[in-house]
């Protein structure tokens, strides 16, 4: 059934107006009247009507007038007019609907064409009407989206910035394409005074690129601060990425495990542009590859974990980049491109102001963000930050005091456990019950690293540290001690540990076993120190940090203790 409307009819005309009001009346709608464009805005600022019949030529105000100001009245809201004219003129007619009106009729009036006018104009407003509310349910229902998106943005930065991304040697520019950022920056300082960091890209933008980001981030920094080496924070992390990710999403990244003590770079770079090593020492420029598939496409079993190894002196520079700054465009459609950042690094006559340059590039260049944009230096300080000697506070084991107690525990490796197992995150977990320990874990960890690498590498296997006496020796050297722990089949390395407490007081003992032949501990410690070789540093550092380090005369059994006292 049609809708009884409200009508305001605007004719000078008295008859005219009296026969119109007639015939709108006997149809069912509800009328008000008036006799000039002046008193038809008046009346519809008072009465609202739904749909306006105006006369074109009227005194006072003419209706093309009037018809402007009730449309400016009813601003979002539709408002028909249909103009009653008498007009032939196109002209005319077209200056009916510029002023405002929807529709026209023609005098006489024939009441069923007004009536179907009328009912056509009835039906644009419940249109818009529709609109209206479905425009105020999309608003409402993304202001509601972008709430929940802020909050989980602020969970989000909270677990991926948990590490140390404001030690004073990281500098990092991120522009997301939204609000949240498909790229990702993790950074944590490791036990034994190393620094790991990731950069990831997934693939896509906002959201959807940053569901992965969650696991991944807890992946990183719960291994990292349990003394869990990079290699199997990479197989997990590419295992649960495979695992939750869908086919069409993966994640390009590039994960530097950085020991500047030890004068290491590890890199492993899966689909991400190539990144740099800037030598300070001769301003060389060594390129950070990509070698392999992503993270979240292969299988575990499939999985490559096979790291990179440079060597790394103090005042080096570390560069990474995401794509994102590569396809950047300026107004003219132009890539930024590799050539343009090349180019920017070969002009640059100052490596501490590179990235500074690279970002004065990017602002000239002005370059759209076509995609989450990441630019990050890491600089090789001599000084580590406080972080660096606690990393695994960030990870308490709850609040409840730990006392510690008499016993000891022993376990030993044998090839198939040496070749994939990493003893040192279960040993930290046993240590960590260690309350009065706890504060000196860092230094527990890096000693207990050296003396399970040198119970492997010269030990087990034999190797020779004088190889890394160059950045080819020092490859060489990663390369045979790959080939020689694959070929394995005897030998072991043996752990084990014994805690006794006295009153307040306590210690932690460390004996390191191994299978090889042994060698004069000694002679080892008495050889001259050369700071510019690559190896032969772990004795004399395990004899700095602990406070005793005693070993069997045939060299094959190392012991280390660390003290406590005075705690209750």
């Amino acid at each position: 059934m049609p809708r009884r409307l409200s009508i305001l009819i605007a004719e000078d005309g008295t008859a005219d107006r009296m026969l119109l009001a007639a015939i709108v009346r006997q149809q069912g709608h509800h009328v008000v009247t008036a006799a000039n464009g002046a008193e038809a805005v008046e009346l519809f600022e008072r009465e609202r009507p739904q749909l306006v019949l105006m006369d074109a030529l009227m005194p006072v105000m003419d209706g093309f007038e009037a018809a402007q100001q009730i449309k400016r009245l009813a601003g979002n809201e539709l408002v028909p007019i249909i103009f009653l004219t008498s007009l032939t003129e196109n002209e005319a007619l077209v200056r009916c609907l510029e002023a405002g009106g929807d529709d026209f009729i023609a005098k006489p009036y024939n009441p069923i064409i007004l009536e179907a006018k009328i009912q056509a104009m009835h039906r644009l407003r419940r249109l818009q009407a529709t609109v209206l509310e479905q425009r105020d349910l999309i608003g409402h229902r993304n202001q509601q989206l972008l709430d929940e998106q802020r909050a989980a943005k602020a969970i989000f930065d909270k677990v991926a910035h948990a590490g140390c991304l404001n030690a004073p040697n990281i500098r990092y520019r991120q522009s997301p394409r939204a609000l949240f950022n498909g790229d990702l920056l993790l950074a944590a300082h490791a036990p034994a005074g190393r620094m790991f960091v990731l950069l990831g890209d997934f693939t896509g933008h906002g959201l959807p690129a940053a569901i992965g980001a969650m696991p991944l981030a807890e992946t990183f920094y719960g291994m990292t601060a349990k003394g869990y080496s990079s290699n199997q924070i990479l197989r997990d992390i590419n295992a649960k990425l495979k695992l939750i990710l869908p086919v069409e999403m993966f994640c390009c990244a590039t994960f530097l495990d950085i020991s500047l003590e030890q004068g290491i770079l590890r890199v492993w770079n899966g689909g991400l542009p190539d990144g740099y090593l800037l030598k300070a020492a001769d301003n060389e420029r060594l390129p950070l590859r990509s070698k392999h598939l992503p993270l979240g496409v292969r299988e575990a079993s499939s999985f490559d974990d096979s790291f990179e190894t440079l060597p790394l002196a103090t005042g080096d520079r570390l560069l990474l980049l995401s794509d994102g700054l590569l396809e950047s465009r300026n107004a003219d459609d132009q890539l930024f491109g590799e050539q343009r950042l090349l180019a920017v690094m070969e002009a640059n006559g100052n490596p501490a102001t590179l990235f500074d340059d690279i970002q004065e590039a990017l602002h000239t260049f002005h370059g759209q963000i076509l995609d989450d944009l990441s630019l990050v230096e890491v600089s090789m300080f001599t000084e580590p930050g406080p972080a660096a000697l606690h990393p695994l506070h960030a990870y308490p084991l709850g609040s409840r005091e730990r006392r510690p107690r008499d016993w000891s525990t022993c376990f030993e490796l044998r090839p198939d456990s040496l070749r994939t197992a990493d003893p040192l995150p279960m040993t930290m977990q046993l240590l960590l019950q260690i309350t009065p320990l706890r504060y000196r874990i860092g230094t527990i960890f890096t000693v207990l690293t050296e003396l399970y690498s040198n119970a492997l590498e010269h030990g087990v296997l034999s190797l020779d540290s004088s190889i890394k006496r160059d950045a080819e020796g020092f490859a060489s050297y990663y390369r045979e001690r790959q080939q020689r722990l694959d070929a394995l089949d005897e030998g072991f390395v043996c752990i084990e540990l014994t805690v006794k407490s006295e009153g307040a007081n306590g210690y932690l003992r460390i004996a390191v076993r191994d299978s090889g032949a042994g060698f004069d501990v000694q002679r080892a410690l008495n050889q001259q120190y050369c700071s510019e070789r690559l190896g032969g540093r772990g004795l004399r550092m395990i004899r700095q940090l602990s406070e005793r380090f005693h070993w069997q005369p045939d060299g094959k059994v190392l012991n280390v203790e660390f003290h406590w006292f005075g705690h209750a």
